[in-house]
């Protein structure tokens, strides 16, 4: 599998009219229609390069034309709020002036995007409120998803943040392999090890690299690695002994600046001789990740379109060949940013239909697993695209970890 070079960046964080102009006109949409009330969308605020919201107390409304000068509708009270943006400024107090000037601001407009998603397959993009999305229609227009419009401004990485990720993804790597130590050395004493005090360990070492995680690790021993989304505590860890399961699940970015998420999972098994039924399945998750990571360099390669459903769709159904599709619970994959699920297209063809395309300069993960009883396996890389290939940003586990 192919690793990551250097490329050169090609992005620019701030808002920039002439290319979301370009967006829309590619995706034949008249206008992209921001809205937002009490900070509800912090989208908007990214895109629009607006920074964070602040007591904002009133609706306010910014729409983008594909061609033309933009056009903002904002209360009386909070008149100033969008000042820094271009183009007219339309201004409202009461309902039916508020009413009027939505019907103004979409005036001979047949297709708007929203940050809407229909039946919210995409929850992440599902922001509008159910009232304003009629109030549009009510004027005449059509509203459609801006689903792909958001990862083109949002999950799109700057060379800076790829570097940042690429960063993290060493610094991870490094911690994971010495977690696995950690855990080794205890087992060989006579003190207990718990899977609270690995991840102790894991969150020690990220603060002592210069690493942030919100929340996290996962340390699952045997039926824990069954959650994916377990989290000792110290009230309620599992001790971990000789002839265990493990899985170890870690995600964190540098703790600096608009840093990129780095986001893995590994297996081990406490000893040396490894139970057959563990092997099989660690075997079978792993290569149903193979598969999709294959799907995506093949087509990517090619220059051929792809969707995040197709993706899942190659996983899951190596995993479903070997007779363990019922223990498959979570889609394939997930947008990797500045959050460590980004805003970006997802490998699901199970939780959601993700028919987002991936695009060039994005990130993602690659992690199907297999829940059983006794014992969970997952398996996590992520992946890159550049604009002509995916690359692996990190190590690929290819065998179970013997924690000896």
């Amino acid at each position: 599998m192919k690793t990551l070079a250097w490329f050169a960046p090609h992005y620019n964080s701030f808002m920039n009219l002439e290319r979301i102009q370009e967006e829309l006109r590619k995706q034949n949409l008249d206008a992209w229609l921001f809205f937002d009330h009490h900070g509800r969308d912090p989208l908007s605020y990214r895109i629009l390069g607006l920074g964070a919201p602040h007591h904002v107390t009133r609706r306010w409304y910014y729409l983008i034309p594909a061609h033309g000068e933009p056009k903002a509708l904002v209360h009386k009270v909070e008149s100033k709020m969008l000042d820094v943006l271009p183009g007219e400024k339309l201004q409202y107090a009461g309902w039916q002036e508020h009413r009027a000037g939505v019907e103004r601001l979409v005036s001979g407009l047949k297709r708007v995007a929203m940050q809407y998603s229909p039946f919210c397959e995409i929850p992440y993009v599902a922001l509008v409120d159910a009232g304003t999305v009629e109030l549009v229609r009510a004027a005449g227009c059509e509203v459609a998803t801006s689903a792909e419009l958001v990862q083109s401004f949002e999950a799109k990485l700057s060379q800076a943040g790829l570097d940042s990720h690429l960063e993290a993804g060493r610094r991870v790597d490094a911690i994971r392999a010495e977690a696995f130590r950690f855990l080794g050395e205890r087992l060989k004493s006579t003190e207990p090890v718990t899977e609270f005090e690995v991840a102790e360990f894991v969150r020690r070492r990220f603060a002592e690299s210069g690493l942030l995680s919100e929340n996290g690790p996962i340390v699952g021993a045997n039926g824990n690695a069954s959650n994916p989304h377990y989290e000792p505590r110290q009230e309620l860890s599992a001790t971990i002994h000789s002839g265990d399961f493990v899985l170890l699940d870690m995600w964190a970015r540098l703790d600096e600046g608009d840093s990129v998420f780095y986001d893995i999972t590994w297996n081990g098994f406490c000893g040396t001789a490894i139970p057959a039924k563990i092997i099989d399945v660690f075997t079978i998750v792993r290569d149903a990740r193979d598969a999709a990571i294959r799907l995506v360099q093949t087509e990517f390669q090619a220059g051929r379109e792809l969707r995040g459903f197709q993706v899942d769709d190659a996983a899951r159904h190596h995993i479903q060949a070997h007779g363990y599709g019922d223990s498959f619970i979570h889609r394939t994959g997930h947008s990797i940013g500045k959050e460590v699920h980004g805003n970006g297209a997802n490998m699901d063809n199970f939780e959601i239909h993700d028919e987002r395309k991936l695009i060039p300069w994005t990130c993602f993960s690659i992690e199907p697993g297999v829940y059983l009883d006794t014992f969970g396996v997952r398996s996590e890389v992520n992946l890159f695209l550049t604009d002509t290939e995916a690359l692996l940003t990190g190590e690929a586990q290819r065998e179970l970890v013997r924690i000896v």
